[in-house]
């Protein structure tokens, strides 16, 4: 007689449907609300339900996020087609509404009725029976007329007619336009739309041949893997989904980290020996990179504010095996005097509006406001007029920001240089060959979506005078 094994419930559960739906709505419901950011939230669901499917978390990460995206523009249509609008609507059936509409419009592989009638039973599903006719009313109107759809006219309104369309607040809009050009804007509004591959980093030390079987090994995984432009140890990926997936991130030969961040260590010039601050460094892709390129000689101080920074810091230092670097928790407002003129190089990401990286960090669009950047930019002087006594004579400080914004770049600099002995160093012979021409030889690098091929992201190289 032939042995039966018997399936674990994992096995059994991944062997149904799988609800992805109604995950999606509860990931909806979750950003929404406020509860939680939308890409805390959804790496978060993809590694709750890491035994499923491929095909049901590409669902999941393609609704979710592409709804948070469009959400502007999805409630725009919404409110054509309903007699109710969608301000006024219970907020799981504004999320049903949105996440099908996106179907609708975005996803050619699923066919309009299916998108409407899941609506329909998620609402059944979610004990909304009264407006299951509701929903489907809806959604069948925009299905008949989604080629007949009427956006506001550019020429009588095109900073409404801009929101709508990229799903964008008209203030940032107003913004970008103020700050740089009306082309330019827009260039940046359908960058931030495009898809955003997973961007990693391999280890500099690994060796050639260890290099090429790590790619073949993404190869046989279906991973699609292509050098990045601009650094030969950056590589985009295509169709990995999470992280302990990419061959090697285990191991701690590749780290998921925007080609942005990378550069921003490049131009610190780390030689060997040194001893670098990063004060506000978690998760840590920073501090990790400055501490390989030590070499294993020298310290890299990785600090943050909190325990749960900290724990994230050491996970990924114990992950890639580092011993050059420690995790230390301490709060960049307070001057530790203990390190007063003691590093070569301070990092100092700051905290920021973030709105270099809305691509990939969908609803801080919506949560971001004007009166906010002022605070953020204050927060930035205080930190900077504790941290920069860190700093050595002649050594220097990595001022960066994942934003596109003047008001907490280049004025915080200017501000910077005007009250403290530093002095801007250009970077050019730091930056990669396709970048040199951007930066103007005045010590700092706007790079922009939609323009260069990495997040929105600034870094400015500030050196200590000698006495």
């Amino acid at each position: 007689m032939t042995e039966t094994k018997q399936k674990s419930p994992l096995t059994k559960r991944a062997e149904k449907a799988f609800p992805a739906r109604e995950i999606i709505l509860e990931i909806l419901l979750e950003v929404t609300s406020g509860r939680e950011y939308s890409h805390i939230m959804i790496r978060n669901v993809l590694e709750k339900y890491d035994y499923i499917k491929p095909e049901d978390k590409a669902l999941i990460k393609r609704i979710s996020e592409g709804t948070l995206e469009r959400m502007i523009q999805l409630d725009y249509v919404i409110d054509q087609f309903s007699n109710t609008k969608t301000t006024k609507m219970k907020p799981v059936i504004v999320n049903i509404l949105r996440m099908a509409v996106y179907q609708i419009l975005f996803m050619d592989k699923i066919p309009d009725s299916a998108a409407c009638n899941e609506a329909v039973r998620l609402a059944e599903k979610k004990k909304f029976f009264q407006l299951k006719g509701f929903v489907n009313g809806v959604l069948r109107n925009i299905i008949r007329s989604k080629d007949q759809i009427k956006y506001p006219n550019p020429d009588k309104n095109r900073d409404l007619n801009l929101s709508i369309r990229y799903s964008m607040p008209q203030w940032i809009i107003k913004l970008w336009d103020e700050q740089y050009s009306k082309a330019l804007t827009e260039q940046m509004l359908e960058g931030l739309l495009k898809e955003h591959p997973v961007v990693i980093r391999v280890k500099e030390s690994l060796a050639k041949e260890e290099k090429e079987n790590l790619l073949k090994e993404m190869e046989q995984r279906g991973i699609s893997c292509q050098q990045h432009p601009y650094l030969d140890y950056a590589y985009r990926l295509d169709h990995a989904e999470g992280a302990f997936m990419i061959p090697g991130f285990a191991k701690g030969i590749v780290t998921i980290q925007d080609v942005s961040s990378m550069l921003a260590v490049e131009v610190a010039k780390i030689r060997s020996g040194m001893h670098i601050i990063d004060v506000c460094a978690a998760p840590g892709g920073k501090a990790m990179l400055a501490a390989e390129k030590l070499s294993g000689s020298g310290m890299v101080e990785a600090r943050d504010l909190t325990d749960y920074k900290t724990d994230l810091i050491n996970q990924n230092i114990q992950r890639m095996n580092l011993t050059n670097i420690t995790a230390q928790k301490a709060d960049a407002l307070v001057l530790d005097s203990e390190k007063i003129e003691t590093a070569d190089v301070v990092i100092a990401d700051l905290p920021c509006s973030g709105l270099g990286v809305i691509g990939k960090k969908r609803d801080i669009k919506y949560h971001i406001s004007q009166d906010s950047i002022f605070e953020i930019t204050e927060l930035q002087k205080k930190i900077l007029n504790v941290v920069w006594q860190y700093v050595k004579c002649g050594g220097a400080l990595i001022y960066s920001t994942c934003t596109i914004n003047k008001t907490e770049n280049d004025e915080v600099v200017r501000w910077f240089t005007e009250n403290y002995p530093f002095e801007l160093e250009s970077i050019t012979e730091s930056l990669p060959e396709q970048l040199r021409s951007v930066d103007t030889d005045e010590g700092h690098l706007q790079l922009m979506p939609g323009v260069h091929e990495t997040d929105g992201f600034y870094m400015a190289r500030l050196v200590r005078k000698k006495n």
